[in-house]
């Protein structure tokens, strides 16, 4: 009886193991997406991204991977925080956007749609500026002030000035009363004009060294700073749903990335007229150029200061749950990078 039940059981198992294996040929394997959709923001710091954009750098190593007609469909959406609602919504494939940003959707999906890292794509330092000559430190700003940054509260600029009223009042939202979500270029021509509420203008790179050009403009402090070191401006993530699903797209995407770097750091005049051409920029490239030579500007995948910026979100309550490391919130593919 035993024998003949084993013999049963060796039938069955080989019977379920051909269905299997004809199931696997009459299924076509899970198809790629066709278009990649890919939000970044304003300024020099998706530099990186403008010129996959311009020099299609994604479909270039999308048909290399066998990938034909895949395509990249870019759009300009400024703050992080709003990018990452469209992602976890389903409306993106990659999100790109400040440290602060990127540090709160990893611990809020942690556990379900898994968002993380791919790359940084610059580390540089944010100004806060003002025009109020009276203000020397943040403890000087009134009632009658008020501080344009990307996205209140969530987004990297909002956290810096949370750090710093952390430092100063021991209270880090002692001042978020006065910020104004404004996008950077919207900002920069209020802080400019000196007609409206806007009188200070935590912003990024180009739009900061843009405003101190104007003599009434002066810096009250550089998140570098605040923060204690260098650390990255903007990055880029998505899903854990997305890699698995896609991994020649995403491998694409990053080797479109890593080439988009060398080409930068290779020949920095070369793009910083592509930059002023493709943004239809009043600046002047040498203006662009300057800045791109600044030695507290690098464009790197490398993410520098992730962890500072987790620490303090996790000390104000902001996220619950402490990442061991940087490498936690991004996917392996930079795990190899020299990041912090």
């Amino acid at each position: 009886m035993r024998i003949a039940l084993q013999h049963i059981a060796r039938r069955a198992g080989a019977v379920a193991a051909a269905l299997t294996c004809a199931a696997a040929v009459a299924l076509p394997a899970h198809a790629e997406v066709k278009e990649v959709r890919i939000a970044k923001g304003f300024g020099i710091g998706y530099l990186p991204l403008i010129v996959m954009e311009e020099e299609k750098l994604f479909e270039k190593h999308a048909e290399k991977a066998g990938l034909k007609g895949s395509t990249a469909k870019w759009m300009v959406l400024d703050g992080g925080t709003n990018q990452a609602q469209l992602l976890i919504g389903g409306n993106l494939e990659v999100s790109s956007g400040g440290l602060g940003p990127l540090v709160a959707i990893w611990a809020r999906t942690k556990g379900n749609i898994n968002v993380r890292g791919m790359a940084s794509i610059n580390s540089m330092p944010l100004y806060l500026n003002t025009i109020n000559p009276n203000v020397k430190t943040i403890k000087d700003f009134t009632d009658k002030d008020r501080i344009a940054l990307p996205v209140i509260k969530s987004s990297i600029q909002a956290v810096v000035l949370q750090m710093e009223a952390e430092k100063v009042f021991g209270k880090h939202d002692q001042i978020d009363r006065l910020t104004v979500s404004m996008a950077h270029p919207d900002g920069t021509s209020a802080l400019l004009s000196g007609k409206t509420e806007i009188t200070a203008h935590l912003t990024a790179p180009p739009f900061m060294w843009q405003q101190l050009k104007d003599p009434k403009v002066k810096r009250v402090f550089s998140s570098y700073d605040v923060v204690g070191s260098p650390h990255s401006f903007n990055l880029i993530w998505t899903t854990e749903k997305f890699r698995k699903e896609n991994p020649k797209s995403y491998a694409a995407f990053m080797a479109g990335l890593n080439e988009a770097m060398q080409k930068i750091n290779a020949d920095k005049p070369k793009y910083a007229k592509l930059f002023v051409d493709s943004q239809k920029s009043k600046l002047e490239p040498a203006f662009i150029l300057e800045m791109m030579n600044n030695p507290e500007v690098k464009f790197t995948t490398a993410p520098e200061g992730t962890m500072k910026f987790a620490n303090f979100l996790h000390k104000v309550g902001t996220i619950k749950e402490l990442p061991k490391g940087w490498q936690d919130m991004f996917f392996t593919e930079v795990h190899n990078q020299p990041g912090s």
